[in-house]
């Protein structure tokens, strides 16, 4: 890697985490960046979601005081995001590169399409609250964790 794709990087890496401070989906100017720079696309996107951890752990840290006495749901929902990251690693790994370099231009076009529409859609969740039902939930969460465990761009 040469100096001016490392500062490329580096300057990158700090938009996107302001960008995910505002609104979230960094990772959709993180990726085509790695992807220039010359990484093949899979490890690219593992080296997306390898940098959310931090900020995954910063975000369950700031938001402690809100997850007390949520225990049994935390522990019954983070059961979905492991399956469903597991089942989307498993894609990622066992499915041929060719696979994942032809679905992705369809992941980051519907990415920026949910980005746009997360106003809209944050309201009418907001709406159908007290609707929701376990198993729904644990449902999306599940798919969102395969999602996030193939591509994890703008999972959030």
């Amino acid at each position: 890697m040469t100096p001016w794709e490392m500062l490329a990087v580096f300057a990158t890496s700090i938009g996107a985490g302001a960008l995910n401070t505002v609104v979230g989906s960094g990772t959709l100017i993180t990726f085509p960046v790695l992807l220039a720079i010359g990484l093949p696309p899979v490890t690219a996107t593992v080296t997306n979601a390898l940098g959310l951890i931090p900020g995954s752990i910063s975000g369950a840290i700031g938001y402690r005081r809100e997850l007390r006495g949520q225990s049994r749901r935390l522990l019954k929902l983070s059961v979905a995001a492991l399956l469903g990251g597991l089942c989307g690693a498993v894609l990622l790994l066992t499915l041929p590169a060719t696979a994942f370099e032809r679905i992705v231009p369809v992941l980051v076009a519907l990415a920026l399409v949910l980005v746009v529409l997360q106003p809209r859609i944050n309201k009418l969740l907001r709406h159908r609250h007290r609707e929701t039902t376990g198993r729904g939930l644990f449902t999306g969460l599940l798919l969102a964790g395969v999602y996030g465990g193939y591509f994890a761009a703008a999972q959030g």
